[in-house]
């Protein structure tokens, strides 16, 4: 064997494996599949076709581009990042708009602060919060389903709140520095007004 097959020659175990296997019966002769191989190499055409995918659906997953072109998934993330030079981006929460009258509001709360120095532990025992906020009936979309392919060096994709459904609860928190202190839901078909 070594004569004729030099430096390619079998080790031991792999010719002991070989003649246990005959001994059981097994004479098939070729290799095994093996997974894990990509089923096709990537060509041009596959890289092209990659790309126009994305360009169409930037929110597409990686495993229906895979299934798209019958290729493996990890193939499908190789030529993303090497040859095509995409990444998947989460977008970014852009601040909330606000108009003139909202921003002097802001700044005014800001200057209520200047107590707050003076003696933090006095301000912080004092001081009770408020918030309302609308619960709605379905959840906006995740950050992880507003994933989009970009190139390198491409900026983040923008995403902005939606209208929320009308189906929706008022509800008012109340709270200090010990924790929340009241939860009130407004009962269905009443609106707030100064007496309430």
């Amino acid at each position: 064997m070594t004569e004729t097959l030099q430096e390619h020659v079998p080790s031991y175990d792999t010719v002991k494996n070989w003649v246990a296997q005959f001994k059981r019966g097994d004479f098939f002769a070729c290799d095994a599949p093996r997974p894990g191989r990509p089923k096709i190499v990537v060509t041009p055409e596959i890289i092209y076709q990659i790309h126009e995918i994305i360009l169409e659906d930037r929110r597409i997953s990686a495993k229906s581009i895979s299934e798209q072109l019958g290729i493996s998934h990890e193939r499908v993330g190789s030529v993303n990042h090497e040859d095509v030079d995409m990444r998947k981006l989460s977008a970014n929460w852009a601040p909330k708009f606000l108009n003139a009258a909202q921003e002097v509001n802001g700044a005014s709360r800001l200057s209520n602060f200047r107590f707050f120095r003076r003696d933090p532990n006095d301000f912080l025992s004092r001081l009770v919060t408020m918030d309302e906020t609308w619960l709605y009936h379905f959840d906006p979309e995740t950050k992880k389903q507003s994933m989009e392919w970009r190139h390198k060096g491409s900026p983040h994709p923008k995403k902005f709140r939606v209208q929320k459904s009308p189906g929706s609860v008022l509800v008012s928190i109340f709270w200090n520095q010990d924790g929340i202190l009241l939860i009130d839901y407004l009962p269905k078909g009443q609106t707030i007004n100064a007496e309430n």
